[in-house]
């Protein structure tokens, strides 16, 4: 649990624009840890929310028998960025990284680039 809640922490620091950030189990779509600021988001409710979508798309992947993994995916709002990321590390399976960027403030590109390396180096 501490490895997690450094990760979110070093996301929340690292990352221009973090407003906040989860580590979610897509299986039940409990939040396994959030980081943030739970007055402009709440992160339970979103982290719920976007359960559907990976379910959803591991779904149409399935149906169309496509090959290979979702690396992330990009929710673009007029003021928010959300990027969800599974994580493919040992013991990461069922489980995505949810961040949440204020628009105005992100740099999405390094974003991305942050998201991955905590995604590799999140041990669960």
């Amino acid at each position: 649990m501490a490895q997690m809640e450094a990760a979110l922490t070093d996301a929340m620091s690292s990352i221009e624009g973090a407003i906040g950030v989860a580590l979610v189990d897509y299986t039940s779509g409990m939040a396994l840890a959030t980081l943030g600021d739970n007055n402009a988001l709440d992160l339970n409710v979103a982290a719920a929310g976007n359960t559907d979508v990976v379910r959803a798309k591991l779904r149409t992947m399935e149906m169309l028998e496509l090959q290979g993994a979702i690396e992330d995916m990009l929710i673009t709002l007029t003021a928010q960025y959300h990027l969800i990321r599974p994580v493919t590390g040992k013991n990461g399976s069922g489980l995505f990284l949810y961040l949440v960027l204020d628009r105005k403030r992100a740099n999405l590109a390094l974003a991305r680039h942050r998201l991955a390396r905590l995604e590799a180096d999140l041990e669960v």
